[in-house]
């Protein structure tokens, strides 16, 4: 009896948070305390941009797809290691990344403030040690970014038995261009699995926050290495460790995983044979908890304009989307799609004057089909980047096993025209969020700003005339002059190649904007190309048609927005996300104790 009641306090501790996780003074019966392992899983990244950050990120990125190119003839190839930076979309990135870090001062805050809910979490689960009969030892894991925070780094140190003749991943950059600080013997360390079961660890449960706790193909990526991992130390120990991913308790993504052709990949192209698996019979217990979604209603909230009514306040909700054929088993726009429902209903509960209709959600860009292209196998579709779209290419977002259906409604925007739909319903501020992420990071200190500036302009962000030089030492504000800021600079003009315009309206000395496609009509826009990068100016290209006349840099023209508009402040450091995290997994362990 006791230890029945002991189980219901501490649930009802769990799922209230009052006062912590203790207050349950009921006895227990004693007995060994057993050790469990706690993997917060979070997406990872650099906090510094370098080479080396650029070419790690890019070999983790692959590790996990066996079937891909770069898996089966770089990651281990010593010659094609100096290649890896100068092919693919790393030219992109590099310059992409190289202007984010220094407009934040050199540093990107995610990881410490990762680390800051690790410790929230962690102190929360202590309270619940004694209570549960446990000793929990926690850590944090991520999809890329930290070496030592990997899975289990040695996957990538090491070139496995299906590739012949490969070299330990050892680079550290060429002999004339030697990267400061790199140890070629960074792979070769133990990750957070390894890490656990050296502890002595149990079980390990893992909860995750790689995009607010939404089940997603890189989350699975981690959890299929980590339990590989897990696996292989069973059969060398004869131990019984297993794992528990509690976004996804009732395992749909690992029965949902493509059964045909056998060990498919993303790369394969469309699976021959799918599991389907009901969704709604396999939910997501963290990420459509209605607590995590005040979190981020509340970073709403804190960027509405004191000076314009909630009816005259809009809100979009931006997300990045999936891959082409993982909505065969990733879930992720669907548990988007309740994520954002949540925080809708706490928005409408919490501010009775909020329009409905003014809250919406949207979705990325996507390559687009150019018929001029010739057909290639690594391009049967004839696809590029494009203009309309924004030159992206994240905003396939396929509602699970169906085929390619996106989803509709008030969640169903591009991200421009969700800012034109609200800018045309006379909203008179705008704030966005990007409530796939908790903390703070370029992303959505940098990218984001910047994307939403390119549409409706800088000088309507709702800061401009405050400048904030701790987050942005070098101006004060995110903008830069164009988005697109990695392309290249020169264009033809008269038989000759000139600076590119990248200011709306054209320049004075006759060059045109947007510049003009570099790549002939028969050749795919890659990354680079100037045509695809957007003037970040004062009022920005929606409502705008230099057809009808230059714009004005001190005030809107035409039909361009006339509001203000800024970006919401995600939990970052806020004890509640590590105590959140504590709930879920002492209400597991209470759960299995009842059972």
């Amino acid at each position: 009896m006791a230890g029945s009641l002991k189980i219901l306090c501490l649930l009802v501790a769990a799922i209230t948070l009052a006062g912590g996780l203790g207050g349950c003074d009921i006895p227990v019966d004693k007995a060994p305390k057993r050790t469990v392992g706690v993997a917060f899983l979070v997406h990872g990244g650099a906090s510094g941009h370098s080479a080396n950050t650029t070419f790690d990120s890019t070999l983790q990125i692959f590790s996990y797809d066996p079937n891909s190119f770069v898996y089966r003839n770089v990651i281990w190839n010593r010659d094609a290691w100096p290649q890896i930076l100068s092919a693919g979309n790393a030219p992109k990135e590099m310059g992409k990344y190289a202007w984010e870090y220094r407009r934040t001062g050199g540093k990107d805050p995610a990881m410490d403030l990762t680390r800051r809910q690790l410790a929230d979490m962690t102190s929360a689960l202590k309270e619940a040690e004694g209570e549960l009969n446990v000793e929990f030892v926690t850590d944090y894991m991520s999809w890329i970014g930290e070496i030592d925070h990997l899975a289990h780094p040695r996957e990538i140190y090491s070139p496995g038995k299906d590739i012949r003749d490969g070299s330990p991943v050892r680079y550290c950059g060429e002999p004339d261009d030697r990267w400061d600080g790199c140890n070629p013997e960074r792979y070769n360390t133990d990750g957070t699995i390894d890490r656990l079961l050296e502890a002595g660890v149990e079980e390990i449960i893992v909860i995750d926050l790689t995009t607010s706790g939404v089940r997603f193909f890189k989350s699975f990526d981690v959890i299929r290495l980590s339990r590989k991992t897990i696996a292989e130390y069973n059969q060398r120990n004869g131990t019984a460790v297993n794992l528990t991913w509690l976004n996804d308790p009732f395992e749909l993504m690992r029965d949902s995983y493509p059964l045909e052709p056998a060990g498919w990949t993303n790369s394969l192209g469309a699976p021959a044979s799918d599991p389907k698996i009901a969704l709604r019979e396999r939910p997501n217990p963290v990420s459509s908890d209605p607590e995590f979604a005040l979190l981020h209603a509340r970073g709403l909230e804190a960027q509405f304009n004191p000076r314009v009514a909630p009816a005259d306040t809009g809100i979009l909700l931006i997300n990045h989307a999936s891959r082409p054929f993982n909505q065969a088993f990733d879930p992720k726009i669907d548990d988007t799609l309740i994520l954002n429902a949540n925080i809708r209903n706490w928005l409408l509960e919490r501010n009775a004057e909020l329009e409905p209709d003014n809250i919406v959600g949207a979705w990325m860009g996507v390559k687009e089909r150019n018929p001029h292209l010739k057909t290639s196998k690594r391009n049967p579709e004839k696809l590029e980047r494009t203009r309309r779209m924004r030159g992206e290419n994240l905003g396939h977002a396929y509602l699970y096993e169906t085929d390619e259906e996106l989803p509709s409604g008030i969640w169903g925007y591009r991200y421009w025209d969700a800012l034109e739909h609200l800018k045309d319903r006379g909203v008179q501020h705008i704030v966005v969020a990007f409530p796939q992420i908790t903390v703070d990071s370029v992303l959505n200190l940098v990218e984001l700003p910047n994307q939403i500036g390119k549409e409706i302009g800088y000088r309507n962000w709702l800061h401009i005339d405050t400048p904030d030089f701790d987050t942005y030492p070098e101006a004060g504000h995110p903008f830069a002059d164009y988005w697109g800021i990695w392309v290249e600079t020169s264009c033809p003009a008269g038989g000759e190649m000139v600076d590119c315009c990248f200011e709306m309206g054209g320049c004075s000395d006759g060059r045109p904007y947007p510049p003009a496609r570099l790549a002939p009509l028969d050749r795919a826009r890659d990354d680079l190309d100037p045509s695809l990068a957007y003037d970040v100016s004062e009022f920005g290209h929606l409502g705008f048609d230099a057809n009808d006349g230059p714009p004005d840099p001190d005030r809107p023209v035409q039909s361009q927005y006339r509001g203000t508009w800024a970006t919401w402040n995600p939990p970052n450091d806020n004890p509640r996300v590590g105590q959140l995290l504590a709930k879920h997994v002492v209400g597991y362990l209470a759960n299995s104790a009842a059972k």
